[in-house]
């Protein structure tokens, strides 16, 4: 399958811990829709946040994308040195009257029933920290998901794109990085589909077209009600064991793996998952793995 315009997608984990089956199914979805469509297929480590990232932990995901095959194209890149690009893109914001101080605190927000917009907006000038706000809320998004259709998100708060402790924010960086890689197709894990709205608003505010979208099924803990995440301490994936690791991933996508295919090296599954990817036949329910 090819597309008319040069397909770059990307898979880009947070160095909060190793990579476990959640984050595999979401990376092997990623790399397969890239690959069935002749494209290019990039790895982004979103380290932005040190007091949430584990010590070693990026280089432990790597390796585990290395042993499953998982081989992306050109260098491996890494928010955390990418900070002048999210600052000027913020000063390019606040020349244009887009972005704007808050001194409100999560407490405040919270027992406001929401970020109060307005009187945020017109406050005077206060000591102590401050988030950047972006003047986005008030309107609606509309786009079409690769697998879950058409998606209408009404923007609800202005988004932060500066954090009170003086971190970027995900929804800056993940837009400034993808129009800056060129990304046009992001498929990820349906945790993220609320912020695609408010990202699209940013991608057109810096003069992009927004990427094509997609939302993988999420692979549930084992309460079946939160996801697999390294926040409920999923354990790590086992390298030693990428082949059936691989086939299960192909397993829960919906794609039925014949049970000598688990023999096979990595290569060579990714190599016959490819062939046969479609998207149709991704299985989008959310559920535990058996």
């Amino acid at each position: 399958m090819k597309t008319s315009t040069p397909y770059i997608g990307r898979f880009a984990p947070s160095p909060t811990g190793p990579l476990h089956f959640g984050s595999l199914v979401c990376a092997l979805g990623s790399y397969l829709d890239a690959t069935a469509h002749g494209g290019h297929w990039l790895v982004r480590m979103e380290d932005l946040d040190p007091p949430r990232e584990e010590p070693g932990a990026a280089d432990r995901i790597v390796r585990s994308l290395e042993a499953h095959g998982l081989h992306w194209h050109g260098p491996l890149e890494w928010q955390s040195r990418r900070h002048s690009l999210y600052e000027d893109t913020l000063a390019e914001l606040a020349v244009r009257q887009l972005v704007y101080p808050c001194h409100c605190s999560r407490s405040q927000i919270r027992r406001n029933g929401g970020h109060d917009n307005d009187s945020c907006r017109t406050a005077g000038e206060e000591q102590g920290p401050c988030a950047l706000r972006l003047k986005c809320a008030g309107g609606e998004e509309h786009f079409h998901d690769l697998w879950r259709g058409e998606q209408r998100q009404l923007i609800g708060e202005d988004t932060i794109l500066k954090r009170r402790d003086g971190l970027y924010a995900y929804q800056l960086a993940v837009v400034v990085d993808d129009i800056d890689q060129g990304v046009s197709h992001i498929v990820r894990g349906a945790d993220l589909l609320d912020t695609t709205g408010a990202q699209q608003v940013l991608f057109r505010m810096l003069g992009a077209t927004p990427p094509q979208f997609g939302h993988l099924p999420l692979v549930m803990g084992p309460d079946g009600h939160q996801k697999l995440s390294k926040q409920n301490h999923a354990p790590a994936i086992d390298n030693h064991n990428a082949s059936a690791n691989l086939c299960t991933a192909l397993d829960f996508l919906g794609f039925h793996v014949p049970a000598e295919l688990a023999h096979e090296k990595p290569e060579h599954i990714l190599k016959w998952a490819a062939a046969r990817w479609q998207r149709h036949q991704v299985d989008m329910r959310d559920r535990q793995l058996h």
